[in-house]
C-alpha cells in the first residue's frame, strides 16, 4: 500500500464478500479462455481513474489497489488479491472509470476489453450472477461515500441545485455535495473557484472542469455519459424513453439480439423512477423504490448490450423516410428500421399564476428521499389521487409533521390502490381533503404560504406551507411526433384495434394486414406505458406492454 494513503471502513463480512468475492480456481479458468495474460509490477496504474477505455482483471497473482483520488488525496477503497477481479457497472455502459488500477506488489492477471466481459456475462449465467451483484454492490457503495469524479456545490434553497442532484442521483453516479449555506469553509471553494451567487449551482467534473449553473446535458456531456455509443450506426430498433416500459423493451430486444439503442430526456425510470416505494409490482413483497427498479432494469439492458443515450430529448421524428429516424434536440439523428414510442406521460400543472417561479423551491413533481429532508418536520400537500400521490403522502408522512392530501373527487376508490387508501385512513400524520384544490401561491425565493379552496361548500383557506408536490392527471409526451402518428383527443398515441378506417386511411397506411396489437398507424413504428391511448397506468403494465412490443418488433423486421 502506498505511503500516506487513507482507507475507507469496510462493510460487514458477509456484506463484503459479495462485493468484493474471490473466484474458484475453475472460474478463473473460464474466464482465462476469453482475455489474455497480462504482468505487472510494483506501484504500475494499470487503469487511470477518468480513462475512457476500462479493462476488467482478474488478478492470479500479487495484488491490485483500487484507489479512489479526491483533493484531500488518496482513498484506498480495496485491495483485489488472487481469485478477485476489477470493476463496476461503468464496464457495462462503458462509461469512464471513476477509480484507478494500481499494483501494490508484482503479480500478474487475467485482462478482459469491455466486449469480452459482455459477451461472458451474457453466456455464462453463474458469473454472470456473480459479477452482476459485485458491480451493482460496488456501485451502491461509491455512492454511499461519494467517490466519484463530480463535486457539487450549491445550497438545497436553491432549485437548480435540487435539479441537479435528482439528475445525478437518478442516474446512479456519485457526487460529493457541499451545502454552501452549512459548510465551514465556503469561502475557500469560492474563491478557489471564483464563483459569484450566480453561478449556482456548480459543478466541477473531472477535478478540474468547472461548470456553473450547468444544464443537465453540459454535465451529462462532460461525465461521458454517451462518449462509447455511436450515434450513426442504424439500429433494429430506437426506443424513445427509458421508463419502465422502455427499458422492458430493451432488456428483451438486446437479450434477443436486436441492436437497440434508448433515448432518455432525463434519467432513467421516468415517472415509476421518482416513486420512493412500490408495494404491488410482483416478486418484490416488501416493496422497491422506484429508483432502485429502474436502476436494476438499466443495467438488464447494458449487460445485454443494449446502449442508452442519457439527456438527450427527442425533438422530432423523421417518419417520411426509410430507415426512420428520431432527431434529438441538440441535431443528433438516430436510425433505426423500427422504433418504439415510450415517453410516457407528465404531471399536469394546475392553472395556477405564478406556479413555474417556486418550481423547485417549494412545487415538486417527486417525492424521493431529497424532497423528504427538504421538508421535514414541516406541514406538506401533496396533490393527486392516484398511486403516486398516495405513495408520496404515506412516505412523506414518515418525516413531515402533517401530510395533507387535496384531490378534487369526492374520494380515491376509483383511481388508488386498495392497499394506499387503508395506509392513508390509518395514518394520524395524514389529512385527506376532497373536493379541494389550492388557488393560490404566495412567497419570495421560497413558496411561504398556500391559499386552497373546498369546492363544495366555497370556503376558502389560506396557511403557512412551504412545500407542494403535484401528482396530478397526465399530459403525453407527443408534441415531437407532430403529425406522424395518430392521437386521440387528449394527444395520447392510438394504436392497434383503436385505430379507426378513418385514421388509416389519413395515415395513408400502405400495408395489406392490420396494424398489430401495440402499433400506431405509422408501420413499424410502436407506442407502450402511459403514452399509449387506453394504457393502465401501473408499473406492471407498463413492463407488459414493453416485453411483448417485442414481438412485434421481430415481425417487422422480418416483413
Amino acid at each position: 500500500m502506498a505511503d500516506g494513503i487513507r482507507t475507507i471502513t469496510m462493510p460487514p463480512p458477509a456484506r463484503a464478500q459479495q462485493i468484493f468475492p474471490t473466484l474458484t480456481p475453475a472460474q478463473v479458468a473460464r474466464i482465462a479462455a476469453h482475455g489474455r495474460k497480462r504482468r505487472f509490477e510494483r506501484a504500475e496504474v494499470l487503469l487511470e481513474a477518468g480513462a475512457p477505455v476500462v479493462p476488467f482483471f482478474v488478478v492470479t497473482a500479487g495484488s491490485l489497489e483500487a484507489v479512489q483520488h479526491s483533493p484531500d488525496g488518496e482513498v484506498l477503497i480495496t485491495t483485489h488479491r488472487p481469485g478477485q477481479f476489477t470493476g463496476e457497472v461503468n464496464l457495462l455502459s462503458g462509461r469512464s472509470a471513476l477509480v484507478s488500477a494500481r499494483a501494490a506488489e508484482p503479480g500478474e492477471a487475467i485482462e478482459l476489453t469491455r466486449e469480452q466481459l459482455l459477451a461472458l456475462v451474457q453466456t455464462d449465467s453463474e458469473l454472470s450472477e456473480l459479477f452482476m451483484r459485485a458491480f451493482i454492490l460496488r456501485r451502491v457503495e461509491l455512492i454511499a461515500h461519494g467517490f466519484g469524479n463530480v463535486v457539487l456545490l450549491g445550497s438545497e434553497h436553491c432549485a437548480g441545485t435540487l435539479r441537479v442532484k435528482e439528475f445525478l442521483s437518478r442516474n446512479g453516479h456519485p457526487h460529493q455535495f457541499i451545502d454552501l449555506d452549512r459548510h465551514a469553509d465556503v469561502q475557500t471553494f469560492l474563491d478557489r473557484f471564483r464563483i459569484v451567487p450566480t453561478d449556482i449551482p456548480v459543478v466541477i467534473c473531472g477535478g478540474d472542469v468547472v461548470l456553473r449553473n450547468p444544464t443537465n446535458q453540459q454535465i451529462a456531456s462532460c461525465l461521458g455519459f454517451n462518449d462509447s455509443i455511436d450515434h450513426a450506426e442504424t439500429r433494429d430498433v430506437a426506443i424513445v424513453g427509458a421508463g419502465p416500459a422502455g427499458l422492458a423493451a430493451a432488456v428483451y430486444a438486446a437479450s434477443e439480439g436486436l441492436k437497440v439503442l434508448v433515448l432518455e430526456t432525463n434519467a432513467p425510470g421516468g415517472q415509476a423512477g421518482s416513486s420512493s416505494k412500490i408495494e404491488n409490482y410482483l416478486g418484490f413483497p416488501t416493496g422497491i423504490s422506484g429508483q432502485a427498479l429502474a436502476g436494476r432494469a438499466f443495467t438488464q439492458a447494458e449487460k445485454f448490450g443494449a446502449q442508452v443515450v442519457i439527456a438527450k430529448s427527442a425533438a422530432r421524428l423523421e417518419c417520411e423516410q426509410k430507415p426512420y429516424a428520431v432527431a434529438t434536440d441538440d441535431s443528433l439523428r438516430v436510425q433505426a428500421r423500427t422504433v418504439i414510442i415510450a415517453t410516457g406521460a407528465a404531471y399536469r400543472k394546475p392553472a395556477l399564476e405564478n406556479l413555474s417561479q417556486f418550481e423547485g423551491t417549494g412545487i415538486y413533481y417527486a417525492a424521493t428521499f431529497m424532497e423528504a429532508n427538504l421538508c421535514r418536520g414541516e406541514e406538506v400537500i401533496v396533490i393527486g389521487g392516484g398511486n403516486s400521490a398516495g405513495q408520496a403522502a404515506v412516505f412523506l408522512a414518515q418525516t413531515a409533521k402533517r401530510v395533507h392530501l387535496l384531490v378534487r373527487p369526492t374520494g380515491l376508490t376509483e383511481s388508488m390502490s386498495r392497499y394506499l387508501i387503508l395506509r392513508i385512513e390509518q395514518n394520524t400524520a395524514i389529512t385527506f381533503h376532497p373536493t379541494t384544490e389550492v388557488v393560490a401561491l404566495e412567497g419570495g425565493n421560497h413558496l411561504e404560504r398556500i391559499k386552497w379552496r373546498d369546492n363544495k361548500t366555497g370556503a376558502a383557506e389560506t396557511r403557512d406551507i412551504r412545500h407542494v408536490f403535484i401528482m396530478a392527471g397526465a399530459v403525453p409526451s407527443t408534441e415531437w411526433l407532430r403529425d406522424c402518428v395518430a392521437l386521440d383527443t387528449k394527444g395520447f398515441i392510438k394504436t392497434g384495434p383503436d385505430l379507426t378506417r378513418e385514421d388509416l386511411a389519413a395515415a395513408k397506411w400502405p400495408l395489406a394486414r392490420s396494424p398489430f396489437l401495440l402499433e400506431t398507424s405509422l408501420p413499424g413504428v410502436f407506442a407502450i406505458g402511459d403514452v399509449r391511448s387506453g394504457s393502465i397506468k401501473r408499473v406492471a403494465s407498463a413492463v407488459g406492454e414493453g416485453s411483448i412490443s417485442i414481438s412485434f418488433v421481430h415481425r417487422t423486421l422480418r416483413e
